[in-house]
């Protein structure tokens, strides 16, 4: 049965809790280029928000909000590389990039885009990147095994039997 405190514990499992050097390595590698995207997604939307769709009822307001947000969120990763900021991260990315594409194929708040518009791909390019590098590094540090306990040893032998 799972208790509250080991759910908390596994979602604050950060990149220190792993026995390997290269999937620690790898976490750290992986959290800062998810992070880059992060950002890089937010820096266009604030381009477009201050570009004019601030003006765009609901659509701006979740511009500004998706720029401010992924960059409060990719430091936050960088800062602290813990799953539940990972897994964060990633939904991000993704949320993002598919609220682009209901926007162009089924319209959002009463808004319809383009993915001829400027950075329509390339946004979907980087959220979708940030999306997925931000799973792997998230898959790495879910799954990896953990560091051993201190003062415990790679193999447990059984006590050996008494002879009477």
């Amino acid at each position: 049965m799972l208790h509250l405190t080991s759910i908390i514990s596994f979602l604050l499992r950060g990149p220190g809790a792993l026995r390997s050097r290269t999937a620690r390595l790898a976490v750290l590698a992986l959290a800062a280029t998810g992070a880059a995207f992060l950002v890089w997604s937010a820096v266009i939307h604030l381009e477009l928000w201050d570009d004019g769709y601030s003006g765009i009822s609901v659509i701006g307001p979740l511009f500004l909000a998706q720029g401010i947000g992924s960059i409060v969120l990719a430091v936050a990763i960088v800062a602290f590389r813990r799953l539940a900021l990972l897994a964060a991260g990633a939904v991000t990315g993704a949320a993002t990039a598919v609220g682009l594409l209901l926007t162009v194929h089924v319209g959002l708040f009463g808004y319809r885009e383009s993915l001829a518009v400027p950075y329509a791909t390339l946004s979907l390019a980087v959220e979708f990147t940030a999306a997925f590098v931000l799973l792997l590094a998230t898959a790495v540090l879910a799954l990896a095994a953990p560091a051993r306990a201190a003062g415990s040893t790679s193999r447990q032998y059984p006590k050996p039997a008494r002879v009477a």
